[in-house]
């Protein structure tokens, strides 16, 4: 029967696809490198005195939260044609998901304690010393776990780079299913090499959620 399992398929789909596997992770830490440096400065924009441009940051993020990320990848891959399409591809992640985490960074940041802030003033330090020296090391900590997750959700959301060419997992599997007519064995490839890397890592924020909880 032609939807009969085979063996022999699955392990030529798993060759492929396990060639790629370092693009998808490339992809991933990369757009989340360019997520947390777009969601700190999304972040620090939304304090600015200027109402113009807390507007604008506001504006733009409410934008990427509420359209698809597909739509965004294929937009960027349109808009710009002299980019490599992994390039497009690791700022599409970054820009979406920055947006995200631009959120959780304002919770670590609102909840430290207000006369950090007065200490740093009493002190005479500079906006950019206030930053880096007192509140982002105590903002920061507490939400490494949920900074995790949406490490764990932006790899994930990787197999939607296939739509703009870029060679990784997902697009390695359907061009495996196109040649062979064989989808069931490289999808189900596809899902078991996403659950064997997601899995160990959701374990590892859950470690951190435990222990980040018990020192607080």
């Amino acid at each position: 029967m032609g939807d009969e399992w085979h063996w022999d398929v699955a392990w030529a789909a798993a060759r492929k696809i396990a060639a790629v596997v370092p693009v998808t992770i490339a992809a991933t830490v990369l757009g989340f490198v360019v997520a947390a440096a777009a969601g700190l400065a999304w972040t620090i924009a939304r304090r600015s005195r200027s109402a113009l441009v807390r507007g604008a940051v506001e504006a733009a993020m409410e934008f990427v939260r509420r359209t698809p990320l597909l739509v965004q990848l294929l937009f960027l891959y349109a808009a710009f044609p002299r980019l490599s399409v992994f390039a497009i591809g690791v700022i599409g992640l970054g820009l979406h998901y920055g947006a995200y985490l631009s959120e959780v960074y304002r919770a670590g940041i609102e909840a430290v304690d207000r006369g950090q802030w007065e200490a740093a003033r009493a002190l005479n330090f500079s906006r950019q010393k206030t930053w880096t020296r007192i509140i982002l090391p105590q903002a920061i900590r507490p939400i490494v776990p949920m900074m995790g997750n949406y490490l764990i959700v932006l790899f994930k959301e990787t197999p939607l780079l296939f739509a703009i060419n870029v060679t990784e997992m997902m697009a390695v599997a359907k061009q495996f299913g196109s040649e062979t007519f064989r989808y069931l064995e490289a999808f189900t490839v596809v899902g078991v090499f996403f659950f064997l890397m997601s899995y160990p890592a959701s374990l590892v924020v859950r470690w951190l959620e435990a222990r980040f909880g018990r020192a607080g």
